[in-house]
């Protein structure tokens, strides 16, 4: 009984040990990365960019649908989802890999202006205290205005403006319901969605975003249903 009692102390102290150095490596990546560029300085050049997507020029829809899809509890959270995060660790020690993070929206800026897609342990505790302070400096608007201009939507578009005027060749104002939906699924994998390269899985995405916003309680089956006959 000691000996057993003996194992499960160290198999728990190693385990500690490996989280202590994550958590530490995290940390200093992500000091590392603001003393590098602070966040002022890097949000005000992303604000530069050609086709900047301002909030206000957000349909609604479109704003709902992203929320769905990528981050329901987005405006009760402080840049962490703890509920989304627990399922991901549980998600991954089942697949004995990383294979899910729980990112918030506050997240995935921070990993779209910070870091990089690869994924390790360390960069998503580096993303995580950059999260807190982006929570601390900015607000939901902004971080969603942030999010939605440096997020990929394939063909070279890099801000939702860009997107909607290569795919759509409209202005965002101008979009139909479904062409919101539809923009909102495609940054989550761009080269598999992207309507020209296939119209048939972006429009299962846009099916799977208009579940959510049905589960989220943003639309009846009704409204998801006619939104989903558009052509």
């Amino acid at each position: 009984m000691k000996l057993v009692r003996r194992i499960i102390f160290l198999v728990i102290l190693v385990v500690m040990s490996i989280a202590f150095l994550v958590i530490g490596n995290g940390y200093d990546m992500y000091k590392n990365a603001i003393e590098e560029i602070p966040i002022a300085e890097k949000i005000n050049s992303i604000r530069q960019k050609d086709n900047y997507t301002r909030f206000e020029e957000l349909p609604q829809m479109y704003i709902n649908a992203v929320i769905s899809v990528e981050d329901h509890r987005f405006y009760g959270h402080n840049g962490i989802d703890l509920i989304a995060i627990g399922r991901a660790i549980v998600n991954d020690i089942k697949a004995m890999k990383y294979v899910e993070g729980g990112s918030t929206i506050t997240q995935q800026l921070c990993k779209n202006i910070y870091f990089t897609q690869e994924k390790k342990f360390n960069r998503k505790v580096a993303e995580v205290f950059m999260a807190f302070e982006m929570e601390e400096k900015l607000d939901k608007k902004d971080i969603f205005e942030l999010y939605i201009n440096t997020s990929y939507f394939g063909d070279g578009y890099t801000t939702a403006k860009e997107a909607c005027r290569g795919y759509f060749h409209k202005e965002l104002k101008d979009m139909t319901d479904g062409e919101c939906v539809l923009l909102a699924g495609i940054p989550n994998a761009p080269s598999v969605y992207a309507p020209t390269k296939n119209p048939d899985l972006a429009k299962q995405r846009q099916k799977q975003v208009l579940k959510k916003m049905i589960k989220y309680k943003y639309l009846s089956e009704e409204e998801a249903e006619r939104i989903s006959q558009e052509k």
